[in-house]
């Protein structure tokens, strides 16, 4: 937690009106948490003179100590949040900060058959997500399934060649392990391609058969080019579904690219390992001023780094919920970009959206349309 600052109730006009993460305290009992977009206005509020209904809360006469912390976009009032909430509200912070859990589609590798689910939980097997719905994760599922022959059935097989199936398997679009139709490791080969399908985000899938379709173009067979080039429209379109920010969660990584809350600064929020880390914070003038170029200082500030969460590598569920309560929301005030940490960092990328931050003019989100 950075930037701390304290007041008392009878020196409310030293306070900034600006967007702040606050708590008051009395002289016992437990604190109250709240953030705001103009902190000086809400503290009024909080702690006015006039007679109010008892609909309003009014704590004039309680508060012996505000504490306070000036946030400069969104996400970081989000994480200060959510940290003071845990702070101080161990055993209620879940209500405190009312994040919704947010979904995954799960390959069940460590299954004899594996085969996907869309969950909230994370545990074995491989985790494709975050997405910002449960009706996303399931409308991605489905199309993801198009495109391979592994089962939908939710049951522990004991195959069978006396197993009555499934109108799936009638219709070839699953193997049919419980009908010992393919063997164990034919199965596991199919679902390896789902695997690899996720990991590369479509690559392992798509490429080959663009590559395909060009051959066929080459050699005039126009009909299998049409085939061909329908089907990599489709394997484009499924990939397209998951939306921009799902990834595998041992690649899922990026930057958050904000503005910070002094003036002539812009906040750089790294997500490693599915874990916010200390912001590295840039400032403009100092850049210009020592005549060092903004790759060389962004290659700096990724150096010094130290890579914070949980040591087993977990992702935090609650990091990750904010993520994407921000990256689709209409309030985004700011831009996402991924890295593939910590061989790729797309240094331009990020000095271009740097640049228009600073100016007010980063891109808007894009809303998710509803499934």
């Amino acid at each position: 937690m950075r930037d701390h600052r304290t007041a008392s109730p009878s020196d409310l006009e030293a306070v900034p009106d600006r967007p702040a993460v606050f708590l008051l305290w009395a002289s016992e009992g437990v604190p109250y948490l709240a953030r705001t977009a103009l902190l000086r206005r809400r503290l009024r509020r909080l702690l006015s003179e006039k007679e109010r209904t008892s609909r309003v809360l009014n704590l004039r006469g309680v508060v012996e100590r505000i504490e306070y912390w000036p946030t400069g976009s969104q996400l970081e009032s989000s994480l200060t949040h959510l940290e003071l909430a845990q702070k101080h509200f161990p055993d209620d912070w879940q209500r405190i900060v009312r994040l919704r859990p947010p979904a995954f589609l799960r390959l069940t590798l460590d299954n004899e058959f594996p085969r996907t689910m869309v969950t909230t939980r994370l545990g074995r097997g491989l985790y494709y997500g975050p997405f910002v719905t449960r009706a996303a994760a399931d409308h991605f599922n489905s199309q993801l399934l198009d495109l391979f022959q592994i089962r939908r059935c939710d049951e522990n097989l004991e195959p069978s060649p006396s197993h009555p199936g499934c109108i799936y398997g009638e219709m070839n679009r699953c193997l049919r392990p419980c009908q010992t139709v393919v063997s164990i490791e034919e199965y596991r080969h199919e679902a390896g391609r789902v695997e690899q399908f996720l990991r590369t985000g479509g690559a392992s899938l798509l490429e080959p058969s663009e590559q395909a379709r060009d051959r066929a173009s080459a050699a005039m067979d126009f009909e299998e080019a049409e085939r061909l080039h329908q089907r990599s429209a489709r394997i484009a379109e499924v990939q397209s579904s998951a939306g921009e920010l799902p990834r595998t969660l041992d690649r899922l990584a990026g930057v958050a690219v904000l503005p910070a809350a002094v003036p002539d600064a812009i906040d750089l929020w790294f997500l490693i390992g599915g874990c916010w880390q200390t912001p590295r914070r840039l400032l403009l003038s100092e850049v210009d001023g020592a005549g060092q170029s903004m790759d060389r200082r962004l290659h700096d500030l990724v150096a010094s780094i130290e890579r914070r969460g949980d040591p087993q590598g977990s992702p935090n569920l609650e990091h990750l919920a904010i993520l994407t309560r921000w990256h689709t929301s209409s309030w985004r005030d700011g831009e996402w970009i991924e890295i593939d940490w910590p061989s790729k960092i797309p240094y331009r990328k990020l000095v271009n959206a740097i640049a228009r931050v600073a100016h007010g003019t980063a891109a808007p989100a894009e809303v998710p349309r509803p499934i």
